[in-house]
Parts: C-alpha cells; structure tokens; sequence
C-alpha cells in the first residue's frame, strides 16, 4: 500500500497526465498512414503529380507526430514501472508478454519499414515503396491493437486468476479476446481515422482560405470529407456498442457516465430518465439538480422502455467512481461525435451541389472555417473518452480484482511530486516541440518544384583508389 491518500493521489494525476498527452499522437499516425496508402496508391494508379505531391506534404506531418507518439510512449512504459510498480510485478505474467508483442510490432516492424518510407524515395521501386507504406499502415494498427488489448484487460479481466500476488493466465484466448478489447478496439481504431480524415481536411482548408494551391489541397479536402460521412455515422454507432458492453461488465462506470444514482424510483418503478445535464453530488448520492427525458435511459441501454439500468446505489461506497469527470467528458466526446457527423454531412451537401469543384470552393469560407475548427475536435474527443473511461473504472486498477491503491508503487509524497515535475517537464517540451515544427511545414507548403522520383535510381558504389591498394575504398554516389 501506499504511505499516503496525497501520494496516490499525486502518482494518479501524473499518469493522468502523461496518457493524456501520449494518446492524441498514436490515433494519427495510425490513421494518417491509411491516408498516406491511399494517395500514394492513387498516385500510382492514375501517374497523377497531384496525389505524388499530397503523399510527399502529409508524410512531412506523418513523421513529426510519428516522433512525438515514440518519445511520449517510451516515456509512459517508463511510467508503469516507476509510478505501478506492485501492478507491474502482478500483472506481469500477461500484461508484459502483450506489451512484448507491441514492442516487437512497433520498434521492429513499424520502424523497418517506416525507415524505408521515409529515405526509400527514388532507391527502392514504386511498388516496393507502396509496400513499406501499406505495412507501415497494417503495422501502425497492430501496436495500438496490442496496446488497447492491455488496456481492455484491465477493464474486463478474464482468462486470469489473481493468486499469490500474480495474475495467472489461465486461458490466453479469453484474456486476449476480453469482451471489452473486441467493441474497444474498432471504436478506437475509426476514432483514429476520423481524426486524421478531420485533421487533412483541416489543413486542406486553410490553404484554401489563403488562396493557397487550392487546386491541390481542394481534392484532399474532398476526399476526406466525404470519406468522413460513411466513418462519422459508424463511430457513433460503435460507441453505443461499447456503452451496452460497459453495461454489462462494468455496471458502475456506466452509473457514473451517466449520473445514475438510484436504480427505482420511489414508487418502485425503474429509474428510466436519461440526464442531458446534471450536477453529480458524490458525498449526498444524487444530483443536484438535471434536465432529465423519461425512459430514454432505458431505451439507449435496454432498447425498451422500461429496463432496469442499474445505478449507484447498487454498490458498496467504497466501489463507486467518481461522477463529476466521467459525466460530462461523457457528453462531451457524444457532442463531438454528432457534431463531427454534421460538418460531414455538411460538405456532402455542398458536394452534391457542385460547390467543391476547384472554382467554387473558395467561396464556401463558413464550411472552411467549421473545418479547421473541426480539426481540433477529434483531439478532445479522444481525451474526454479516454477520462470517461479511465476514471470510471476507478477504484479499480484491474476491474473487481486489484485497485488502484493497491497497485501504485511505494512512494513518499516527495518523490512522486518529483516524477510528476519530471515528467510534466518532459512531456511539455515534445508538446512544443511537436507543435512548432507542424506549423513550420504547414506555412511552408508543399514542394510543389522538386522532380517526381521514378524510383531505381543508383545507390552508389565502393571503389577502391587505383594507385594504392591498401587504401580504403570509397563511397561514389551517382551525379
């Protein structure tokens, strides 16, 4: 156990922090590297300059956040041993195999071929270079997989069983196929592509506001914005997939997303209103006050009228989540998501009436302004998600088997606020560092001069000086 209520508190707040800043770097780099596949594939196809010079500007953007997702996830693997240290040694036995395969999946497949994307421009073929770019794609996914699968177990834990201050696998198909990670995974996964489809978009249309190639950038803005009108729709529906799931396996922290204190009315009926705002008051167990509908509650999570949704006060005190945080991050990753929805449909509409072709889209400037604005959402949407379920979950650190208290490391209130400067400090100057250099290449644009590179060209060649033969040979690369 930890010494104290003030270092736990200390030691969550700067995971808290450090996940927080990690989790907007991965999503796009996992759905970038799909955008990327995909112009490059077009370009190849069609021999289009215009695809070739969108994939060359994107991948720019696809490796500065490529080196912030490393740098911030080094740094929170670091985290679990320094601030979890008893989870670390408990769940070892299957969290540290799962974090093994990511690492085999992100460090030496991912980075291979990130390698080859990069400098393999005009060394390698055009289809070996669409070949590293699709298993940057493919690999990009398989990390994240792996790391919302460590992530699913601890939320729905099966296939274990906690003995002797270990968790034992018992059955690696149903820790790994955990009920949480198979509604989870896609639900983050098309979070990551709506992120990135909002983030070209975003960008496509400040150049277009300024008047800058906007021949080039209205195709990217197109593109995304009508591939967001099939992806918006479906991440709405798979987030009320994953709430039926919470439901299910973890009936508090869907108490707590929705500030559902009592489970019967006092007339004994079920407590079937859906609070579209309230003020949770944890130490009374009711709220405040709230704008409540009848029956909606039960018919989002039941599907019929009058389903018993269970609430709070089903729980022991001490098992419940805090509300406040859950219930309103709640919302507001719902309020994106339909938001996020309506700018897609948006554009289609103005789509369908001819009023994105490369003549009429400048005058469009309220969409364009919505669309760089729009860029900025998918990012809170993804922290208010991730709060919505980090702190529901709460007290536990693995649902119902090891909390959060007894999981932290051994720690005076010192020496974590000392790792919490460290990391805040760390992890602030990626942040800037990050943010600047997307500004630089954004306001510098495309390389719109630079020659189409064929690929096969020459790498060069080892030659030996004639007149000396114990003379190391050198390096001549071709003119």
């Amino acid at each position: 156990m930890i010494e104290s209520d003030l270092a736990l508190l200390i030691s969550r707040l700067d995971f808290a922090w450090i996940t927080t800043m990690h989790i907007i770097y991965p999503p796009l780099t996992i759905g970038l590297a799909l955008l990327l596949f995909f112009t490059e594939w077009r370009w190849m196809k069609t021999d289009d300059e215009q695809w070739y010079r969108l994939t060359r500007f994107f991948e720019k953007l696809f490796i500065i956040n490529f080196g912030a997702g490393v740098a911030t996830g080094v740094t929170m693997e670091m985290a679990f041993g320094i601030l979890y240290g008893p989870f670390s040694q408990a769940a070892g036995p299957f969290f540290g195999q799962i974090l093994g395969y990511e690492t085999i999946t992100a460090f030496m497949y991912e980075a291979g071929f990130i390698g080859l994307m990069i400098f393999g421009w005009g060394k390698i073929s055009k289809k070996m270079h669409l070949f590293a770019t699709f298993n940057v794609m493919l690999s990009s996914s398989l990390s994240a997989m792996w790391i919302l699968d460590a992530n699913s177990w601890m939320q729905t834990p099966t296939g274990v069983e906690f003995k002797d201050g270990l968790f034992h696998v018992t059955n690696w198909a149903e820790a790994i196929l955990n009920p949480d990670f198979l509604v989870a995974f896609p639900h983050m996964w098309i979070a990551a592509v709506e992120l990135a489809l909002f983030f070209v978009a975003g960008v496509s249309a400040w150049y277009v506001l300024k008047g800058r190639h906007v021949a080039l950038f209205q195709r990217a803005l197109k593109y995304s914005i009508l591939a967001a009108v099939i992806v918006a729709p479906l991440q709405i529906y798979l987030g009320d997939d994953l709430g039926l799931t919470v439901k299910d396996h973890q009936p508090a922290a869907l108490a707590a997303m929705e500030g559902h204190f009592e489970t019967y009315n006092a007339d004994g009926q079920p407590n079937t209103g859906w609070h579209i705002i309230a003020w949770p008051n944890d130490a009374a167990g009711k709220n405040d006050w709230a704008i409540t509908i009848p029956y909606a509650l039960s018919l989002i999570e039941t599907h019929t009228l009058n389903g018993v949704v269970k609430g709070l006060d089903q729980f022991k005190p001490a098992e419940r989540p805090p509300v406040l945080i859950p219930f309103y991050s709640f919302r507001i990753m719902v309020a994106i998501g339909f938001a996020l929805f309506f700018v897609a449909l948006w554009g289609a509409w103005l789509a369908v009436r001819g009023r994105l072709t490369v003549e009429n889209i400048t005058r469009n400037r309220w969409f364009l302004r919505a669309l760089i604005f729009s860029a900025f959402l998918p990012y809170l949407a993804i922290w208010t998600g991730w709060w919505t379920r980090e702190i529901a979950r709460q007290p536990w650190l693995v649902y119902g088997m090891m909390t959060t208290a007894e999981g932290v490391s051994h720690m005076s209130v010192g020496e974590a606020i000392f790792w919490l400067i460290g990391f805040m400090f760390f992890e602030l100057g990626v942040w800037f560092g990050a943010w600047y250099f997307f500004a630089k290449v954004i306001r510098k644009g495309p390389d719109m001069d630079s020659p189409i590179v064929e690929g096969n060209e020459p790498l060069g060649h080892l030659e030996a000086p004639s007149h000396d033969e114990n003379a190391d040979p050198a390096y001549v690369r071709p003119a």
